[in-house]
């Protein structure tokens, strides 16, 4: 993540009610909370398809805030060509402003791909997940996991550690409140915040991550450190109507689809 020129603990108000409300259910036995967790990353993996058929906008900005410093800003139109393939095009970019930090390839791949997390099938077998209790996120009776990827691997792939929260009703992640990591060789001082996202129920079916917040001291080996506020929203949510290419065929007609052709007058005697 940021690097020194450098990344977001989040400190919240509301990070003391993350166990607050703590829903009065019994808790799952042990068969039950694997078969929880097989059953939400089934459903996660649904949404995950289903969200590549939607267009949304994406505003991501980072700011320096102690020592008050410049920023970052990115919006960005994820949507489809006239061919149908998926499209990400920046509608607005300022010059970057950043004074004490940089972004790195690890920072943009933790906006697009960790902060708005999603545990699939495919990815399931990368991670340790641990159950840690039921838990309230505002009305929503939920079971609380904590995850934490398995291996860092050379590859550079970039991982969420942290807690999330599943819907003990549609089985679907509808908050997440942790880090992203990585492999970093051992001379990189690279820096990564603390975040929390939340999701919405957007179709009536799936919920769709909305909102990401971070507020962080960022602490480098050179004993500098810098604070940091990031501010992600997604919206716009629109499901793609896919387009079907027609073509028009010169050639013979097929005789079942010609007009009738009226027989010849009878000869008069």
């Amino acid at each position: 993540m940021l690097q020194r020129c450098a990344s977001f603990l989040l400190v919240l108000a509301s990070s003391s009610l993350l166990f607050a409300g703590v829903d009065k259910k019994p808790d799952p036995t042990p068969d039950q909370i694997q078969d929880i967790i097989k059953k939400f990353t089934q459903k996660e993996s649904e949404f995950a398809k289903a969200r590549e058929n939607y267009t949304y906008r994406q505003t991501s900005k980072i700011s320096e805030t102690a020592p008050a410093g410049g920023s970052y800003e990115i919006v960005e139109e994820v949507s489809f060509d006239d061919r149908n393939r998926r499209t990400s095009h920046v509608t607005h970019a300022p010059v970057a402003s950043l004074e004490h930090i940089v972004m790195t390839g690890e920072d943009e791949q933790d906006l697009r791909n960790v902060m708005p997390f999603v545990m699939t099938n495919d990815t399931a077998s990368e991670y340790n997940v641990s159950y840690k209790g039921r838990a309230q996120v505002d009305e929503i009776s939920c079971y609380l996991f904590t995850i934490s990827p398995k291996e860092l691997t050379k590859d550079r792939k970039r991982y969420f550690d942290g807690d999330i929260w599943v819907d003990d009703q549609d089985l679907q992640i509808v908050k997440t409140f942790g880090r992203a990591t990585g492999y970093l060789k051992h001379n990189e001082d690279q820096q990564f915040p603390k975040f929390e996202t939340y999701r919405e129920q957007i179709d009536g079916k799936y919920w769709f991550p909305t909102y990401t917040y971070a507020d962080d001291t960022l602490n480098f080996k050179d004993g500098q450190s810098q604070r940091i506020k990031v501010v992600v929203k997604y919206d716009h949510y629109k499901k793609w109507e896919f387009k079907s290419e027609s073509s028009i065929t010169y050639g013979k007609v097929d005789s079942s689809e010609a007009p009738a052709i009226p027989p010849p007058p009878k000869p008069k005697n």
